[in-house]
């Protein structure tokens, strides 16, 4: 055996350095968030999760068998996935104009953004129904149609993209850009090679916000899908007819679908975000 295995062998363990060590205060931090995460997400998911698979897979099956049941999913996951893409594109340019640009009423188009946070969605849903429904002032009536779905699922969701954006746009050096312009890059160079990379993970984190909102969205649209089974009725409204038939286990069965359709798609905005980050 060599001297220098010998001495690898004989090496003690690192030892961890102070900074490694969590101190009294932050070891009773660490442990009042996980029993606070635990309380409120992680118990509750793995709740919907037994209660889902307590029937086994004849229960999936039979769930996702029913036309009506099926119609609602495709609905729900297909409008949600519409106005995340909508929101990443129109959502990111708002926040380009409020960070770029000045202009009269800036300050009040900032409060608009916000106000669906403010909104519980039920009110969200009456203004939206006092607009654009049967008394309409502008004459539109998209009630108990997939356009009033979308309309209500956009307005909801308006400020998610926004607001994760906004920040980082803020925090870009216009240095940089100003230096790729006078070596010669144009706008759409500057914009693929320096912005776009900056922007994606935040315009990611913000779609994958919104497209999660959408897909659970149930109060806005109590007064404005209609709710007709094959036609405009979504998963929640769906999952509420289950509860209030007493039949919990398929209630559960969507619910847990429309958890795992929401993880996949905030796993793949994040792949793409990565990628796209490298490459930029």
């Amino acid at each position: 055996m060599s001297a220098t295995s010998t001495a690898r062998r004989a090496r003690p363990p690192r030892q961890l350095r102070a900074s490694d060590r969590l101190g009294p205060g932050s070891g009773l931090g660490l442990g009042l968030l996980m029993l606070w995460f635990s309380v409120l997400v992680l118990l509750p998911l793995a709740a919907v999760v037994v209660t889902a698979t307590e029937g086994g897979w004849s229960t999936f099956v039979s769930v996702v068998s029913e036309p009506d049941t099926r119609s609602a999913l495709l609905l729900t996951v297909g409008e949600a996935l519409g106005v995340a893409l909508v929101n990443a594109v129109v959502g990111t340019v708002i926040a380009w104009v409020l960070v770029r640009d000045d202009f009269r009423g800036k300050r009040l188009l900032e409060v608009v953004i916000d106000v669906p946070f403010a909104l519980p969605t039920i009110v969200a849903g009456l203004v939206l129904l006092s607009l654009y429904g049967p008394r309409s002032p502008i004459g539109v009536n998209v009630v108990g149609t997939r356009t009033g779905i979308f309309l209500a699922l956009l307005f909801v969701t308006l400020p998610f993209v926004v607001r994760t954006v906004q920040p980082v746009l803020a925090e870009l050096d216009a240095e940089v850009e100003e230096a790729a312009a006078s070596l010669g890059a144009n706008q759409a160079t500057i914009l693929r090679r320096i912005i776009l990379p900056s922007l994606v993970p935040a315009i990611t984190a913000g779609t994958s916000l919104a497209f999660a909102r959408a897909i659970s969205e149930f109060g806005s649209l109590v007064l404005i899908a209609g709710n007709k089974a094959g036609e405009t009725e979504v998963a929640s409204l769906r999952i509420l007819k289950y509860i209030e038939g007493d039949y919990y286990e398929k209630a559960a069965v969507v619910a847990f679908i429309l958890l795992l359709v929401s993880a996949l798609v905030i796993v793949a905005l994040d792949v793409v975000s990565r990628r796209v980050a490298v490459r930029g």
